[in-house]
């Protein structure tokens, strides 16, 4: 058996279906893949994100010592911020994406992947030199509850005495009284909706969830939760990035920045890989002929491999099968003709324009 988060025992109550999902017993489903999808993009869902991982690094050196690690600046943060950054190799390949926390210059929290918390935390201690900080794994008695969808501050409001749209995007606030629970609260989201996320102690969480679907919000899964992501082209770990995927390939080059005054660790490669373009880039892509894309499908040009598929499903939003592949970057224009082989026959697709979706704000 997996890991369980805090609110395993209430799956069954819900309905879930649950399947191992790197290690943790997690639902997969509640109803349907597709129903829970329209769901968050027209009314909100609720997720048990319990299984992300949560490191605090604090003490007098945490700025630049985190500055050397990771490729966004984090000097440019104010306090009650997140940031979207990503920890690399030597050789610019992704250890993991991540979201920070500058509670203070000498306190920030990292929202890391699941599957990759040990592994990370390993990384982290490994690159400590003579810097002044403690670093402390901080999963175990974090549990997470994200609130997704056109109608997530609504739902949420009913809950706090907290002004929530005093919650700008990618803010955040501590110590917020959440239906008698204390919580951080912050509104960042991976869907390409609006929404919240609330970090409690794991034994505030049933009680939460359990009020949160009183007041509106629907139980989803993780099957619902990729197939958002996906849309707003939002990057999984394992997919999109990976130790051989590098965040420029990868298309998130915003969260990648030479320059800032500290060296991080792959700075030199994601340097010349920014300026002169990657030899591979990520790109959408919409099959012509009837057949869906799936990770690590091949894709061809000209009868020759030009790369492969990281995620692909039926877009629920669109109803169309679309990809998002990493080829070369020569084949990136729009309508470029490609083709993916799916079980020993190569289908014809075409380059597309992305996100596959993307909200009215």
């Amino acid at each position: 058996m997996g890991n369980k988060t805090p609110l395993h025992p209430l799956y069954e109550q819900y309905g879930a279906k649950v399947i191992d999902f790197g290690g943790w017993d997690l639902p997969v489903q509640f109803s349907s893949i597709k129903e829970e999808h329209h769901a968050v993009r027209t009314k909100a869902g609720l997720f048990d994100v319990s299984h992300m991982g949560e490191i605090r690094i604090t003490g007098e050196d945490t700025i630049p010592f985190l500055q050397r690690l990771l490729t966004n600046d984090l000097a440019k943060v104010k306090h009650g911020q997140c940031q979207y950054t990503v920890l690399c190799y030597e050789d610019g390949g992704t250890v993991d994406d991540l979201v920070l926390y500058k509670t203070a210059d000498d306190d920030v929290l990292l929202i890391v992947n699941a599957a990759n918390t040990a592994k990370n935390e390993e990384w982290i201690r490994s690159n400590l030199k003579e810097e002044q900080v403690h670093i402390a794994n901080e999963s175990d008695e974090t549990a997470q509850l994200a609130v997704q969808g056109p109608e997530a501050e609504e739902i949420l409001q009913q809950l706090t005495g907290t002004n929530l749209q005093d919650i700008g995007f990618f803010r955040f606030q501590s110590n917020v009284d959440m239906d008698g629970a204390s919580v951080l609260i912050s509104r960042t989201g991976y869907t390409g909706e609006d929404g919240f996320e609330i970090y409690c102690r794991p034994e505030d969480a049933p009680g939460l969830w359990k009020t949160l679907v009183a007041a509106g919000a629907r139980p989803i899964g993780l099957g619902a939760r990729d197939t958002l992501r996906f849309e707003a082209r939002l990057a999984l770990y394992g997919q999109e990035l990976s130790r051989d995927i590098t965040p420029i390939e990868a298309g998130i080059g915003f969260a990648v920045k030479p320059g800032k005054g500290i060296t991080f660790i792959g700075e030199e490669v994601l340097r010349e890989q920014k300026e002169n373009g990657p030899s591979r880039k990520l790109a959408g892509i919409e099959m012509v002929d009837k057949a869906i894309p799936r990770h690590g499908y091949d894709v061809f040009h000209n009868g020759e491999p030009v790369g492969f598929v990281t995620s692909g499903t039926q877009s629920p939003t669109l109803g169309k099968n679309v990809g998002l592949a990493l080829i070369d970057s020569g084949l990136k224009e729009m309508g470029t003709e490609v083709e993916v082989e799916i079980r020993g026959k190569r289908k014809r697709a075409v380059v597309t324009a992305t996100p596959f979706y993307q909200r009215n704000k």
